[in-house]
């Protein structure tokens, strides 16, 4: 049993910041990539931010500047740093990793989201 967890999520004001957590758990071997993604309201699925193994992050255009992720490989933990907040970057929040469980198996696994909600 793999699981994702999410937290950190809240209502926050335009300008103000977050800091989202992900941790796996289970039967895991090694993590690959991990990454965030977020969906808002009648918009598909999209991503964030994603971070290899070896620690190299790759940021969607519109939270460059704004948005860090960074990982805990000892933890088993992506996290998300976003400041600089904006009314579009309301949406649920997904953490997504690509795991190496201890059977052999690989997968793409995903947490349970959490609402990031930027309003005055």
């Amino acid at each position: 049993q793999v699981q994702l967890v999410e937290s950190g999520g809240g209502l926050v004001q335009p300008g103000g910041s977050l800091r989202l957590s992900c941790a796996a758990s289970g039967s895991i071997f090694s993590i690959n990539a991990m990454g965030w993604y977020r969906q808002a309201p009648g918009k598909q699925r999209e991503l964030v931010a994603a971070i290899s193994s070896g620690g190299r992050p790759n940021y969607a255009d519109s939270v460059k500047g704004r948005f860090t992720i960074s990982r805990d490989n000892a933890k088993n933990t992506v996290f998300l740093q976003m400041n600089s907040l904006k009314p579009e970057d309301t949406a649920v929040y997904y953490c997504n990793a690509h795991l190496l469980l201890r059977d052999w198996r690989t997968g793409e696994y995903w947490g349970q989201g959490t609402q990031v909600t930027v309003s005055s």
